[in-house]
């Protein structure tokens, strides 16, 4: 097992299983714990690997099946370029169909929660319920989106720019071991799963075509949008309120409060004192809301 993978297997109870597809040439990777349906799966943000949802992982594994996903280029997935919507919507279809055992709770964040609404819009029947935690939007452009990323990537983009500086990168990911574990143990493991996330240079340059895509896309977006429906399936929105400047954030949240308005069985959750990374800052928001849309997926499933 990686060491990606023996991280997270240190953080949960019964551990983790590794997962692979090849489709295309490209090599996706997973880790999943826990049984029964429907299968949660996981999408993270722009740039971020799966190892982002250890905080969660656990809690979501009691009561199902789990999938964390690596996109192609990140975390343990192989590398794939040129990196395009379309590519990540049909990777992340795939994934659907192959791991899901019928229709998924897809849980996106961030850039993740734009890929969610793009295969829900495409595959409606590969989703048993949507959870989004601080989804991108592409009317959050062009300039806003430019501000919210100076602030809300700064450190990782630090980080990179060190590029060699294996003792700073060490020292940063130790800290933020720290904050999850304190068995030292888990934290060395998970030290070394940060690293091995940005081990190669094809990571920072699919981290570097993701950040783009949106921008360079939001007219497209935009028309999908317009033409589009969320499948008739539980949906929660939830937005942060912390780490950006107050209009910045005000404009995000009301858009995100849009999408959850959409559909008839669409909520939206404004989480106090909550950062843009959601899942670690306020992560039981997250797996409170992640356990209501399977619910209510199982219930939606036994009526049929």
């Amino acid at each position: 097992m990686d060491v990606i993978a023996q991280a997270m297997s240190a953080m949960i109870p019964g551990g983790v299983k590794r997962g692979e597809l090849v489709r295309r040439g490209r090599v996706l990777r997973w880790v999943e714990a826990g049984t029964g349906g429907p299968t949660v799966v996981l999408d993270a943000a722009s740039g971020t690997p799966a190892l982002t949802w250890t905080p969660v992982l656990s809690a979501l594994a009691e009561h199902t099946r789990v999938v964390a996903y690596d996109r192609a280029g990140l975390g343990a997935s192989g590398p794939a370029m040129p990196v395009t919507i379309d590519s990540a919507v049909d990777d992340l279809s795939a994934l659907l169909s192959h791991t899901g055992n019928g229709a998924c709770v897809l849980v996106g964040h961030s850039w993740g929660g734009m890929l969610a609404q793009l295969v829900a819009w495409a595959h409606p029947k590969l989703i048993a319920g949507l959870v989004l935690v601080d989804p991108a939007h592409e009317d959050f452009q062009p300039w806003t989106i430019r501000a919210a990323e100076a602030v809300l990537t700064w450190p990782s983009v630090l980080r990179r720019a060190l590029g060699s500086a294996d003792r700073s990168l060490r020292e940063q990911a130790a800290q933020e071991a720290g904050k999850r574990s304190g068995d030292p143990r888990v934290q060395g493991l998970l030290v070394e799963a940060e690293m091995a996330c940005n081990a190669h240079e094809y990571q920072t340059r699919t981290s570097t075509a993701e950040s783009r895509l949106l921008r360079t896309h939001v007219p497209a977006v935009r028309r999908l949008r317009a033409c589009s429906q969320l499948p008739d399936v539980p949906v929660v929105v939830l937005s942060a309120t912390r780490g950006l400047p107050k209009g910045l954030r005000t404009r995000w949240t009301s858009l995100q409060a849009q999408i959850a308005a959409t559909t008839v069985r669409g909520e939206h959750v404004v989480v106090s004192d909550a950062a843009h990374y959601i899942h670690d800052s306020q992560p039981e928001a997250v797996t409170t809301s992640v356990l209501t849309v399977v619910d209510l997926a199982r219930d939606g499933q036994a009526s049929q």
